[in-house]
């Protein structure tokens, strides 16, 4: 189950990983501007920002083998239609099918891991199969970008097409059924609060910063630093397989008591990974560094959100909580890339990677601010 939840969370979001990585040659061939490569991030995680809410209370309702089916099927088809996409619009239109898979990943894989693992275990099976979003990166940085100069970027993402329905039958057969649909009951609050509130603000923050760095990173590497298309895809690839280690290793250490001062020191640390990135337009292989430090300490933090959410949630909340904090996340992944690519428009990447920085440093602030009103209640 572990290794299905994994890959649920990797297809998720595969989609705008690979147009990220294959950035340059969709520029190149294809004639995109940077700016209309940044809106597809904004539609793709703007579409899973509005739908998260609905999609915690639906996860809540049916249960998370058919929200697994159905995120996975769901990204088969988005990624299908991008490979046929003869245009920008039918492109954009798939990429906001995108965001429902995005909208159901976590809360349908956080309900499945409070159904069937055991509390001590919880921790690291979530660090694992957050780490699937990572190695998703990683698959469209090396592996599919690799093909992408074998078959064409197109190709590539027909492939990427065929895994997410295999995975989809795989799903059907693996989990066991779920129970009988719950009746909808009273309709609960779509407005966080408490500490809710606080990791939605975080992770709006986080969210922004990251998604800049995975939708511009590549593009980066091949205008400013003159890497080629394949070398700069890698570095989305290392950004992910960093990412996984960050995960797994964060979110194994993020036990009550520690947890909650953890994301504020990952966002810190992300900050560090901002000047390296920026440094790079002087000294060039300086942004492999930052590509690693961004995956052990930013892509990390929403892991460690995770699993404050599930160690804290409310009897039945899980999937809701889950999904309000994940709206934060993705609001941030569809403010952020339009305001980077302003600046990658007009090629002031040492401006852009300084805004990145000013948004890990206000996540910061605020897990921060969250971390010591949350002990001043608890010694209160």
């Amino acid at each position: 189950m572990t290794a299905l939840l994994t890959c649920a969370m990797g297809f998720s979001m595969l989609q705008l990983f690979l147009l990220g990585a294959l950035g340059p040659r969709l520029v190149g061939e294809s004639g995109m501007s940077p700016a209309v490569l940044g809106l597809t991030t904004t539609i793709g995680f703007g579409t899973a920002a509005a739908l998260s809410p609905a999609g915690g209370r639906i996860v809540d309702r049916i249960g998370p083998r058919r929200s697994l089916a159905a995120l996975l099927l769901v990204s088969a088809a988005a990624l299908a239609l991008i490979a046929a996409a003869p245009g920008t619009g039918l492109l954009l239109a798939a990429v906001a099918l995108g965001g429902v898979p995005q909208a159901l990943a976590n809360p349908a894989t956080n309900k499945a891991i409070l159904h069937a693992v055991p509390p001590a275990r919880r921790a690291a099976v979530t660090g694992l199969k957050q780490s699937g979003v990572q190695l998703g990166a990683f698959a469209a940085g090396l592996p599919l970008t690799l093909l992408a100069g074998g078959i064409g970027w197109r190709g590539s993402v027909w492939t990427g097409a065929g895994a997410a329905l295999l995975a989809g039958l795989w799903t059907l057969r693996t989990l066991p059924a779920d129970p009988p649909p719950l009746p909808a009951g009273p309709r609960t609050a779509l407005v966080p609060r408490a500490m809710v509130a606080w990791l939605a603000v975080f992770s709006l923050f986080l969210g922004a910063a990251i998604a800049s760095v995975n939708t511009y990173l590549s593009l980066f590497g091949a205008q400013r630093l003159g890497m080629g298309p394949t070398a700069a895809g890698a570095l989305v690839a290392v950004l992910g397989a960093a990412g996984i280690a960050g995960r797994i290793g964060w979110s194994k250490a993020a036990r009550p008591g520690r947890a909650e001062w953890l994301p504020g020191w990952l966002a810190c640390g992300a900050l560090g990974a901002a000047a390296l990135l920026g440094a790079a337009l002087v000294a060039g292989p300086l942004v492999w560094a930052g590509a690693v430090a961004v995956g052990v300490f930013a892509v990390s933090g929403n892991a460690v959100s995770m699993v404050l959410v599930m160690q804290r949630a409310a009897p039945g909340r899980a999937g809701q909580d889950s999904a309000l904090v994940a709206a934060g996340f993705f609001a941030g992944f569809a403010v952020g890339p339009p305001l980077f690519g302003l600046l990658a428009q007009s090629g002031r990447y040492g401006a852009g990677w300084l805004l990145v920085g000013a948004e890990f440093a206000a996540a910061a602030a605020v897990a921060f601010a969250w971390a010591l009103r949350d002990r001043a209640g608890r010694t209160a």
